[in-house]
C-alpha cells in the first residue's frame, strides 16, 4: 500500500507530517465499517484477532484497509444463541481483550476491545505498549481509561492535534474517546457492537461536513437551516437489530452551528472526558487488569 501503515504514520515513521484530525477520523470511520462488515454482514462472522495500527494500511488516499487474517477464526453459524466461541487467545499484547484472555471466550467484542484501542491510538499517537513510559502506563488502555474517566484527556492528546483550533476539533476528539472508552470496558457486554461505533463515527464526521457546508456558503435547496443532520444523536439502539447500512432509524433537524453546540453540550454534560470530577460508573470503567503479558505471537 503506497502509505504503509497507520501506526507508521501515527510514529512519524512515514509522512511529510502528522495526519490531521480529520484525515485521523476518516481512518477510524473506514476501519471501523470494515470490522462491522466482517462481524455483521457475513454468515458465519469473521473475528479478526489482531485488531491494531500497524495491521490498517493506507492507500494513497489514505483510504484505510484491514489486512492480516492470519489470526482470524470464523464464528457459530446458525447458533445465534453463542455469542462466543473457544480457542486459546492469540493477539497482539496492549491489544488484547481482558476477557479472552482469561476464559478463551472469542467474540466480536474481542474485536471492540481491540478497536478501542486503535481510537487511543489516533487521539494520541503513543504506542499500544511502551515499556519507556512509567511502569503504570506502559499499557496505553489502561492509561487512557485513567485519563478520559478522570476528566484529564488533554493530557494524553497528540500535541500536533490543537484542541482549540475549532469547535468541532474540540468536540470530535472527546466523542472519539468517549466511544474508545466504552470499547475498552472490561466487561464485553458493556461494550458497543461494532455497528454502533461506526454509526457514532459517522456522526461526527458529517457534523463537520457541515460545518464545511456553512463556511463555504452553501445554500442550495431548502437551505442548510433545514437540513437534516443525524451527527448530534447518540446511537442507542441494539446493534444485533440494526441493518449494516449504519442508517439511523431516528434522524434530527438542526442547523450546522446548532450541530456542534449539541456536541459540545454532550461533551460536558454526559461524557467522561471532560467532566472534572472522576467518572463514577464501574461498569463502565475498563478493569485495572487489562493488561496482558502473554496472548500468543503478532499474526504472520
Amino acid at each position: 500500500m503506497p502509505n504503509g501503515t497507520l501506526s507508521q504514520h501515527l510514529q512519524r515513521e512515514r509522512g511529510d507530517g502528522p495526519l490531521s484530525w480529520p484525515v485521523r477520523l476518516a481512518i477510524a470511520l473506514e476501519t471501523a465499517q470494515a470490522i462491522a462488515h466482517l462481524h455483521s454482514a457475513i454468515d458465519p462472522p469473521i473475528y479478526h484477532r489482531d485488531i491494531k495500527t500497524s495491521n490498517i494500511l493506507l492507500d494513497l488516499d489514505f483510504k484505510s484497509k484491514v489486512a492480516d487474517f492470519g489470526l482470524s477464526r470464523l464464528g457459530k453459524p446458525g447458533m445465534p444463541e453463542i455469542s462466543h466461541i473457544s480457542t486459546a487467545p492469540q493477539g497482539t499484547p496492549g491489544y488484547l481483550d481482558p476477557q479472552y484472555h482469561q476464559n478463551f471466550h472469542l467474540s466480536d467484542k474481542s474485536d471492540v476491545y481491540s478497536f478501542g484501542v486503535v481510537l487511543v491510538e489516533i487521539i494520541t499517537a503513543m504506542k499500544a505498549v511502551d515499556f519507556s513510559r512509567p511502569s503504570s502506563e506502559v499499557n496505553l488502555a489502561n492509561l487512557a481509561a485513567d485519563r478520559i474517566g478522570s476528566g484529564r484527556l488533554d493530557e494524553i492528546v497528540d500535541p500536533f492535534l490543537d484542541l482549540n483550533s475549532d469547535a468541532w476539533t474540540l468536540s470530535s476528539i472527546h466523542r472519539v474517546a468517549e466511544i474508545a472508552f466504552r470499547c475498552l470496558a472490561y466487561d464485553r457486554e458493556l461494550r458497543p457492537g461494532m455497528i454502533e461505533v461506526a454509526a457514532e463515527l459517522e456522526q461526527i464526521r458529517d457534523c463537520r461536513s457541515a460545518e464545511s457546508r456553512k463556511s463555504h456558503g452553501d445554500s442550495s435547496g431548502g437551505g442548510l437551516g433545514s437540513e437534516i443532520s443525524p451527527c448530534c444523536s447518540s446511537s442507542s439502539t441494539n446493534d444485533s437489530e440494526k441493518p449494516l447500512s449504519l442508517s439511523f432509524d431516528k434522524v434530527v433537524v438542526r442547523t450546522e452551528t446548532d450541530c456542534v453546540k449539541a456536541a459540545e453540550r454532550s461533551v460536558k454534560e454526559y461524557s467522561p472526558v471532560s467532566v472534572r470530577d472522576p467518572w463514577l460508573s464501574e461498569q463502565s470503567s475498563p478493569g485495572s487488569n487489562s493488561f496482558q503479558n502473554g496472548g500468543g505471537g503478532v499474526a504472520r
